[in-house]
């Protein structure tokens, strides 16, 4: 399995530029992560693009559902990386991943999990949720969402 997640609400970056979680962000983002492990999830890797919303939203998620799991920045998760990058990473993985990272690139590497191989289309994503997708031959296929 693997479980998109889109960053909780952050400050804005005149209240402060690194942009960390809100406290509305980071109270969504603990009942998130609490939904996600009440079903099931338990990742072995926990990924995220290294900005520090991402990465305080993978660590909520990492305490929710699995302290064990392997925890780090990757690359190919920024805002405008081409979702090429994630989805060649992630083609032969085996493990259950995380992985915490942005808008648009998140709903692009959606859309091309899905199938969809022009890099520029995206898909419906939920704002601050997540999309859990397991794989179906050559693609992936989603079997659920969270909304935050």
């Amino acid at each position: 399995m693997i479980l998109l997640v889109h960053h909780g609400p952050a400050v804005g970056p005149e209240i402060d530029p690194m942009r960390p979680l809100s406290s509305v962000g980071r109270a969504a983002t603990e009942r998130l992560a609490a939904a996600a492990a009440r079903r099931g999830v338990q990742p072995e890797a926990i990924w995220h693009s290294g900005k520090l919303r991402a990465r305080q939203t993978a660590e909520l998620f990492w305490m929710a559902c699995n302290p064990l799991a392997l925890f780090s920045a990757e690359r190919g998760l920024q805002p405008d990386d081409s979702p090429r990058l994630m989805r060649d990473q992630l083609t032969g993985e085996t493990r259950s991943i995380l992985i915490a990272g942005h808008m648009p690139s998140l709903s692009r590497l959606l859309a091309s999990l899905l199938g969809e191989r022009e890099e520029s289309v995206s898909v419906d994503f939920p704002l601050h949720g997540c999309v859990a997708l397991e794989p179906d031959g050559d693609v992936w296929k989603e079997v659920w969402r969270l909304e935050a």
